[in-house]
């Protein structure tokens, strides 16, 4: 690990016990959330951007064993899509892999002031799992799009429907873990009460 990194997390640490003192629960919220994301977006090179990048893969290749419309190529990380007309090779990479998202969410859950810690680990790690699922769901409609559509139709594909996909879905995830906690609170509930059953 950089010696800049540890010396950022001594003094994110430093600053938020400051902050926790002086019960300034807002700033606390704010420099601890933004830390982290700093944090994990640092220390997810290369480990954990692999990691990502080959789950995704994996998740776009069930798509592709049922329906044959793409080839993946797991070593470079690659999706081949064909169609009638110029087949595409598209390259899932750090932007594609999701981490960006994850670390920005995992991060605000981490400091949110309205969960207690299991409420915190069950949503940040059903956050990931959300995001994981919506990243795949926008590469497979990409594929889909440019199978039926042709070469021509990879940007709209990728760069404008697929974009739009993912973050009205990730903007509704932020709307009920956040914005409407109660509703939030209420699923836990009932999971929490689903487990007790099976148990």
């Amino acid at each position: 690990m950089n010696v800049k990194i540890l010396l950022g997390i001594v003094i994110w640490l430093y600053g938020l016990s400051v902050l926790k003192r002086a019960r300034l629960s807002a700033f606390y919220f704010i420099v601890g959330s933004a830390g982290l994301f700093f944090i994990l977006t640092a220390i997810s090179r290369p480990y954990w951007v692999w990691f990502f990048t080959h789950a995704v893969i994996h998740g776009v290749a069930l798509f592709s064993d049922i329906t044959n419309w793409c080839t993946i190529m797991f070593k470079m990380g690659l999706v081949y899509i064909t169609n009638s007309g110029n087949p595409v090779v598209m390259s899932i990479d750090y932007e594609c892999s999701g981490i960006i998202e994850t670390c920005a969410f995992v991060s605000l859950v981490a400091f949110y002031p309205a969960y207690n810690r299991r409420e915190k680990v069950f949503y940040g790690v059903f956050g990931l799992v959300f995001i994981y699922l919506i990243n795949v769901l926008r590469l497979v409609t990409v594929i889909v799009i440019v199978h039926f559509g042709g070469g021509q139709t990879f940007f709209l594909a990728h760069s404008v429907i697929g974009r739009l996909l993912f973050y009205v879905l990730v903007i509704i995830l932020y709307y009920n873990v956040f914005t409407y906690s109660q509703l939030a609170r209420g699923i836990y509930q009932q999971f929490i009460d689903w487990r007790d059953r099976i148990l």
